[in-house]
């Protein structure tokens, strides 16, 4: 179990990446205090965010309501730890698709596939996020390809695997792309196990494929 005083540490550092405007701290800071639930990364950020801010999410994220409360608790959760089993959730699967111009690329996504701009990084950018519903894509630029497009269009290889609930969406989402003048590498197909799904092939030439069922 932590420590009270790796716990301090864990709060100042958490401070430290807000004020450097580190952007993967905003995703905790809005899971973890609901006063920042609605908001954007970049609003995340530009908010006044203080010492005690990020000790309350320290002890939420350990399951106290505040930084007192996790003081007084935290005793009792170390005489615990030995006969209460943790295991770590993950709650979030962001692919990596490597691009060679973020600015044209976050045009593209959020031009003619409907995600939202999260935020870029760098001047000039050399990386961003851009999102639709749950879906979040990170985009990072590379000098060159980091694949052999031969190889890749093939074997099909594919950069991201995006996914709906119905089969009416999937048909849906295939034509509002294709209103959207979108290049497909594979129009919408019903498969073999069950799926339907098409591919789109991005400004960079990587696969994005999109499923949903067949019925």
């Amino acid at each position: 179990m932590p420590s009270l005083e790796n716990l301090r540490k864990q709060a100042k550092l958490i401070l430290r990446w807000h004020r450097d405007r580190h952007y993967p701290v905003a995703a905790q800071i809005r899971s973890g205090l609901p006063r920042y639930s609605g908001m954007t990364d970049p609003e995340v950020l530009a908010q006044s965010f203080k010492l005690s801010d990020a000790q309350e999410l320290v002890a939420r994220q350990h399951g106290f309501e505040n930084w007192q409360a996790l003081k007084t608790g935290l005793p009792t959760m170390s005489d615990h730890a030995n006969t209460i089993p943790t295991k770590a959730v993950i709650n979030g699967v962001e692919p990596e698709v490597f691009v060679a111009d973020i600015k044209a690329s976050c045009d593209f996504f959020t031009g003619k596939l409907g995600f939202v701009l999260e935020f870029t990084y760098g001047e000039p950018p050399f990386y961003g996020q851009v999102k639709r519903d749950a879906a979040r894509i990170n985009l990072r630029c590379v000098e060159q390809p980091v694949i052999d497009p031969a190889l890749r269009d093939r074997e099909e290889l594919l950069a991201a695997a995006l996914t709906v609930a119905t089969a009416e969406e999937i048909k849906a989402l295939f034509l509002e792309f294709q209103a959207a003048g979108v290049v497909f590498f594979q129009t919408l197909k019903r498969q073999p196990w069950g799926a339907r799904n098409f591919i789109v092939k991005d400004l960079d030439g990587n696969l994005l494929l999109f499923a949903g069922p067949a019925e």
